[in-house]
């Protein structure tokens, strides 16, 4: 698929079949995150890759899902993520202004997985002490985020932003997601 079209496709998604995704792949969707831009070239950035069923189910409890929807936004059991990166900032390499390196390495690794037919939802809102601790990371890496990734079990619609920039969940379980139109957002050679 080109670039664009995986773009334009892309949707967070927050229902996963249960197919299980290869290291391989995952090696892969890090690699696109290796070759992201770093600030000064820093790269302070490291992964973990979780595809075991039970420390997957660990760190399910540690994610808040979907704020405006909660808890309908919440993966049910039967389809939940089957992986995990954890994306990490080494603070002995960098311990601020990072984050356009992490902005950078998790488009990449989304679009990655996109390109192969896999969903991916990016997560912020993380019990960073409890994962911490469940993973042994040691205190010199900070937790930024992490991406949940499984091939899709839903198809979220694009809508155009009116009132509101909230997603909502028809009776059906759609996923709708307003987006601002780009005559709204783009100018040219003056504001």
């Amino acid at each position: 698929m080109k670039a664009y079209q995986v773009i334009c496709k892309r949707r967070s998604i927050r229902r996963f079949k249960q197919k299980v995704l290869t290291l391989k792949f995952l090696k892969k969707v890090v690699n696109a995150a290796r070759l992201a831009p770093s600030g000064a070239n820093l790269q302070p950035l490291e992964y973990i890759c979780i595809d075991d069923r039970r420390l997957g189910d660990d760190i399910f409890k540690t994610l808040a899902w979907a704020g405006y929807i909660s808890p309908r936004g919440t993966p049910a059991e039967g389809e939940r993520p089957v992986a995990y990166i954890l994306v990490l900032v080494n603070t002995l390499v960098r311990k601020d202004n990072y984050q356009y390196d992490v902005g950078a390495a998790m488009e990449n690794m989304i679009l990655t997985a996109g390109d192969e037919g896999v969903g991916a939802c990016w997560i912020g809102s993380i019990n960073r002490p409890e994962l911490s601790k469940a993973l042994n990371i040691p205190p010199a890496f900070v937790i930024d985020s992490i991406l949940a990734l499984g091939y899709p079990k839903e198809n979220p619609k694009v809508e155009k932003l009116t009132d509101s920039c909230k997603y909502w969940k028809d009776a059906n379980r759609r996923l709708h997601v307003p987006k601002r139109d780009i005559d709204s957002i783009m100018r040219v050679n003056k504001f």
